[in-house]
């Protein structure tokens, strides 16, 4: 059965309350016991340390008559930041800087996702969202999935939990972006056939969780792919010291493939919704979209007229360096360079800094920390 079907068959039973829909079966699972003890053995060796709070104002230095956006991040220990030790570092505070940067306005930020946590707790974190007395987020980004996996959840339980997520906050009125399961099949010591099982479940839980958020009204940004060929060519750059939850720059590598749909979703992005051949950007049925997004890095799903979805490929620009969040207790300083914040229109500058928004890099040229080139 192709990707596309199954996503579509788990979709569904999220959807209308079906029975559980597998991604495995109980006979390969049998086959893949001693993998898995094996792989216990050597993922979470080393110890990642607590992620640390990057909630705060970001890019004051654009205060201005607009009051700041407000944005969440929910999800498990990925939307945290869980490897890394400095708050610029995490893939909120990378966000939010980088919004900041381009709508030109600080931007506050929330980040109440909790390492370890699955999909059924989003109703709990969303509750939270909610009843924050400042008002509803204007945008909110969701990465959550990987421990679905791990322990086994059932697929039409993930995605049901993910697609009412999505709703009441899109009900609320906020926008909502959504990271798709990553590729665990790219963890280092995984060996095969567990590494082939673990991709395949992956991307199948990837799909089907494109077509729930996308039904929702949310949009999707799928991290397997883009994450999995770049872990496995630079394991020791993009893996933290645990082995299994990403370094700084594979935070950023994610955060630089959501950061083009959080900002489209608000409006400020220089790119239109409109579809660029020259890309491969198509139309789809919302299964095959996502099914194809799942295997393609960094590509965007969102709602066309259904039963539609616009597949896109935005481009890519660099994240502003030196990202520290300005807390309530220390409003002075300011979370993006000083250079970035007279850069105005062109983006952030400074260390690891590059060109405007929608501009590549120059031939021959090399991405900063945390750059990537858009695929071929």
């Amino acid at each position: 059965m192709s990707r596309a079907r199954v996503a579509r068959r788990i979709a569904a039973g999220a959807a209308y309350g079906g029975g559980s829909v597998g991604l495995i079966g109980a006979a390969t699972v049998g086959l893949v016991l001693a993998e898995v003890q094996l792989a216990k053995r050597h993922v979470g060796g080393g110890i990642a340390p607590v992620p640390p709070s990057a909630d705060g104002r970001y890019g004051v230095a654009f205060a201005g008559p607009a009051d700041p956006l407000r944005f969440v991040i929910l999800g498990d220990s990925t939307a945290a930041g869980q490897g890394v030790r400095r708050a610029g570092q995490t893939p909120g505070a990378l966000l939010a800087s980088g919004l900041a940067a381009v709508a030109e306005r600080p931007v506050d930020l929330r980040n109440v996702a909790l390492p370890g946590a699955r999909s059924d707790d989003l109703e709990r974190q969303v509750s939270l969202v909610l009843a924050d007395p400042t008002g509803t987020p204007d945008v909110c980004a969701i990465m959550i999935g990987a421990n679905d996996v791990t322990h086994r959840i059932p697929a039409t339980q993930s995605v049901r939990c993910l697609s009412t997520a999505v709703r009441r906050l899109r009900t609320a009125g906020a926008e909502v972006v959504v990271g798709t399961c990553p590729d665990l099949g790219t963890i280092e010591p995984v060996y095969q056939p567990l590494r082939w099982l673990a991709r395949r479940v992956s991307r199948q839980l990837a799909a089907a969780q494109t077509i729930g958020a996308v039904e929702q009204g949310g949009r999707t940004v799928s991290l397997g792919d883009l994450l999995g060929p770049e872990f496995e060519a630079n394991p020791r750059e993009l893996f933290g010291p645990d082995n299994y939850h990403p370094s700084a720059e594979g935070y950023a590598t994610a955060a630089m493939a959501m950061l083009p749909t959080l900002c489209a979703v608000l409006g400020v992005w220089p790119e239109s919704d409109h579809l660029d051949v020259t890309r491969s950007e198509d139309m789809l049925p919302v299964a095959k979209a996502a099914s194809q997004a799942a295997r393609e890095a960094g590509t965007e799903v969102t709602a066309a007229r259904a039963p539609w979805a616009l597949l896109k490929h935005r481009r890519r620009r660099r994240l502003p360096a030196h990202t520290e969040p300005a807390h309530t207790e220390s409003m002075g300083a300011e979370p993006m360079d000083t250079e970035a914040a007279d850069a105005g229109a062109a983006g952030p500058a400074g260390p690891g800094a590059g060109p405007g928004p929608g501009a590549e890099p120059e031939p021959g040229s090399e991405p900063g920390p945390g750059a990537t080139r858009r695929p071929a």
